[in-house]
């Protein structure tokens, strides 16, 4: 049989989505503080603002440190895209116009609480999981389907994180 997954030019994404016993200012509070994220996060080791910022806003940056046991260590410097305060954070990886990745949370009020999503797209930009490819064209749809399904885990454990956090 023939593996027929996505590949990296495809821009595969996904979303994971939670709901959580607490008001959007609550949830907002732990999405919009980045520097929470390593304590939520297998991957993701540290994240610091760039150029004086201490918050995210439109056009603010952000460097994050990452391990990974087949990747090896990793920084990449992310530009914030999208800034809704309660609604919506977005932030793209390395090149804000070819980004290797671009993330972004949702928030909603829905029945007393939030309905929160993180999604996230691979590409169009190179990024670490290019190398891999480049090594094994042969096996970029399985190269690209395990690294969405890490991120599938590691979201729903961040998503899981915030949630407890936020409702305790």
């Amino acid at each position: 049989m023939e593996w027929t997954g996505a590949r990296y030019a495809d821009k595969p994404t996904l979303e994971v989505r939670t709901w959580i016993d607490a008001p959007p200012e609550r949830v907002w509070s732990l999405v919009s503080d980045i520097e929470l994220m390593p304590d939520m996060s297998e991957e993701l080791q540290s994240v610091e603002w760039l150029d004086g910022a201490a918050g995210p806003a439109v056009g603010a940056r952000f460097v994050g440190r990452s391990r990974h046991d087949a990747l090896g260590e990793w920084q990449t410097t992310s530009h914030v895209i999208e800034c809704e305060p309660g609604r919506s954070l977005a932030w793209a990886v390395q090149e804000p116009d070819r980004p290797s990745a671009v993330w972004r949370f949702r928030l909603r009020a829905e029945d007393g609480g939030t309905e929160l999503s993180e999604w996230m797209q691979l590409g169009p930009g190179r990024s670490g999981l290019s190398l891999a490819i480049d090594r094994m064209p042969e096996k970029e749809q399985k190269i690209v389907f395990v690294r969405l399904r890490e991120f599938e885990r590691n979201i729903t454990a961040t998503l899981g994180a915030i949630k407890q956090r936020a409702e305790h």
